[in-house]
């Protein structure tokens, strides 16, 4: 039985309770929250104790789902990675590089588990494309969300972009040799909407627009390669796929068994943690996510503030 807890049950850690709540061989022994209300309502809703400080569970568990506003990422995961707990860690990994070099060497030091919540590789749209990639030459993202308050504590880069540049980081093996950006601060003092343009090595250019504060959701991957159109929307988890075949084009939409990412994600959590494997999403795939995510808004705050 692997005892877990849930740091932090706000609109994204409660769902984390309840998936680990169901998980068979999982125990959730805790859910901690500095609002008592919040840590008062998941617990009883789910089984489990409450807690206001996750120093009082570290003895009482084999791992832990933090989802908790990224600047406190860093602080508490170094706190059970001392105690030589296994981690999952909702994404971006930490608000910093340094951060997050520190996190995943301390991990790696002591042979921990270091998964990081970048959810959409568990969403069964971009598994599928994952496996008709080949080659891809240019690729093309958008991910436009109302705005609703949540992840206003950074920029809209670590908050939504970063799933983005995770899935196109994973889909060309190629180093990256530019990124150009430009972007906006409107409704908070971070950057709402951004726009880059990012080439690789290998000839590949991908085109990354988010947005949080759209009229609509709207969340797409188009993926261009020879005599291919790979398109995939993230909410219904389709890909439609466009071939070339001797002058004449086809036209495929596959619809993959539906499933819940984060469920999905946590389930592949619990097994690295069990077979001590090494997880889809590491500490050192979220850390290069986070470089060129931290590397846009750097290019986007500099034009911003020289105009």
């Amino acid at each position: 039985m692997i005892r877990v807890a849930v740091i932090g049950v706000g609109a994204i850690g409660t769902h984390h309770a309840r998936i680990l709540s169901e998980m068979e061989g999982v125990r959730l022994v805790g859910v901690v929250d500095i609002n008592p209300e919040r840590a008062y309502a998941a617990a009883s809703r789910y089984g489990s104790r409450p807690y206001l400080n996750h120093l009082e569970v570290i003895d009482s568990v084999d791992a832990v789902s933090i989802a908790v506003p990224t600047t406190s990422h860093f602080s508490i995961a170094m706190d059970f990675i001392r105690h030589g707990k296994d981690l999952f860690i909702e994404k971006p990994i930490t608000s910093t590089l340094n951060e997050a070099e520190t996190l995943v060497s301390e991990a790696e030091a002591r042979g921990l588990v270091l998964q990081v919540g970048h959810i959409e590789r568990f969403n069964a749209g971009v598994e599928l494309v994952s496996r008709l990639t080949k080659d891809p030459q240019f690729i093309e993202s958008h991910r436009l969300s109302p705005f609703s308050g949540r992840g206003a504590d950074v920029d809209v880069t670590l908050d939504l972009m970063i799933h983005d540049i995770d899935i196109i980081l994973s889909l060309v093996d190629s180093g990256i040799i530019d990124i150009r950006a430009t972007g906006a601060n409107v409704l908070t003092d971070s950057i709402d909407v951004a726009h880059a343009w990012i080439e690789f090595e290998d000839g590949c250019v991908a085109e990354v627009s988010t947005s949080r504060i759209a009229e609509d959701v709207s969340r797409r991957l188009n993926i261009f390669q020879h005599n291919t159109l790979l398109s995939l929307d993230y909410q219904t988890q389709e890909v439609t796929c466009r071939r070339k075949r001797d002058g004449v084009i086809s036209v495929d939409v596959i619809r993959p068994e539906r499933k819940e990412p984060l469920r999905e994600q946590l389930v592949s959590f619990i097994r690295c943690v069990r077979e001590r494997q090494r997880p889809v999403v590491s500490g050192q795939e979220a850390k290069k996510a986070l470089g060129v995510a931290l590397r846009i808004s750097e290019l986007i705050n500099h034009e911003n503030r020289d105009g």
